[in-house]
């Protein structure tokens, strides 16, 4: 710790350069977890270096992607737990890039807050180290700005990014998408990141308590349900793009079916998705009989149960299905592609 960098005015001010230090001590540990063999530089520096090792590699492509939690932070906040949205952060990042079929290389984070509590700032680390190792990323940068009089003292927020690569040979594209390919759901943990404004103003969480057990939610509490992390699906989405061609992939995020599957879907086809199929979590359940919300607009802004969606050939399905479900995955078809102006047809 770096004692002689000492501000009494600035400490004043509402900035304290020494409690920054000790944020960046308590969180080498869980960075440490996430290391790889590309990293070639300690925290602290002004840059992270990495390394790009291209075995096997004919055409390297970067893809890179940026992402947040939203007001998700927001149930943080009220429940008092911040060893997990740093999980949503980086799944936010890497779900998006394998959707091109890239492998994550590495990630930086983003922390802004009102007060810089050190063991506050390790713990949301502590769980972006979490999602880097669960999608083989390294953590080799970041910053945590604090900034009194902008952020409530007891407020952050958090975003990401992360750059991965892929052969340009291998970039997951629709051009050879056909009707009658199947389409393949990857369950989701629950809401993961989408949709919390909605969220928060049905359940009236600055008002109401969401600590109590739910019957509906197997006994546990709103608040514990929404802050269930964003699911990675890195690594069994590339054992099968090792396996076999795969058409599209989309990350459901905000918007949902209706803005996320058409991403991957070329023009004059369609996904028809059959209603009956998708595995509805109860909190979605819960979520619409509360806030009265149709059907339509659940599909239009949460995942509803299905993180991610993958398209192959149907000679592939049941192979597909076989490599998911054997790296973890609950992987079940959810649909065809068909020929339609209609992108999604429910």
């Amino acid at each position: 710790m770096n004692m002689q960098s000492k501000s009494d005015s600035y400490a004043a001010a509402g900035v304290d350069i020494t409690a920054g230090y000790r944020a960046v001590e308590l969180m080498k540990q869980h960075i440490a977890r996430t290391m790889t063999a590309g990293v070639c530089s300690d925290v602290g520096g002004f840059g992270g270096l990495f390394e790009l090792d291209l075995t096997g590699i004919t055409r390297p492509v970067l893809v890179s992607g940026t992402d947040g939690v939203g007001t998700k932070l927001k149930i943080a906040f009220l429940m008092d737990k911040h060893d997990t949205v740093g999980i949503d952060c980086v799944a936010m990042c890497v779900n998006d890039i394998i959707c091109a079929g890239a492998k994550p290389l590495f990630f930086l984070d983003y922390i802004a807050c009102g007060k810089n509590v050190p063991e506050r700032i390790a713990d949301i680390v502590k769980g972006v180290a979490e999602g880097c190792v669960q999608s083989g990323a390294a953590l080799i940068g970041g910053e945590t700005a604090e900034m009194p009089g902008f952020y409530p003292v007891d407020e952050y927020d958090l975003a990401g990014y992360c750059t991965g690569v892929v052969d340009k040979d291998k970039i997951i594209n629709n051009k050879t998408m056909n009707a009658g390919d199947v389409v393949i759901a990857l369950p989701s943990t629950g809401v993961h990141s989408n949709g919390f404004s909605l969220v928060r103003k049905v359940f009236d969480v600055d008002h109401k308590d969401i600590t109590r057990p739910v019957d509906s939610l197997d006994g546990r509490s709103i608040g514990e349900v929404l802050l269930t992390p964003t699911k990675i699906y890195v690594k069994p989405v590339l054992a099968l793009l090792d396996a076999m061609p795969v058409k599209g992939i989309s990350h459901i995020t905000g918007g949902g079916f209706y803005e996320n599957i058409p991403r991957s879907i070329p023009d004059g086809l369609g996904a028809r998705i059959d209603k009956s199929a998708v595995r509805v979590l109860p909190i979605f359940e819960l979520l619409a009989a509360t806030g009265g919300i149709s059907e339509r607009d659940m599909f239009n802004t949460f995942n509803m149960g299905v993180g991610m969606s993958i398209t192959v050939a149907p000679e592939n399905a049941d192979r597909a299905l076989e490599i998911l479900r054997a790296n973890g995955e609950d992987a079940y078809i959810i649909g065809e592609i068909v020929k339609s102006d209609d992108k999604v047809i429910l």
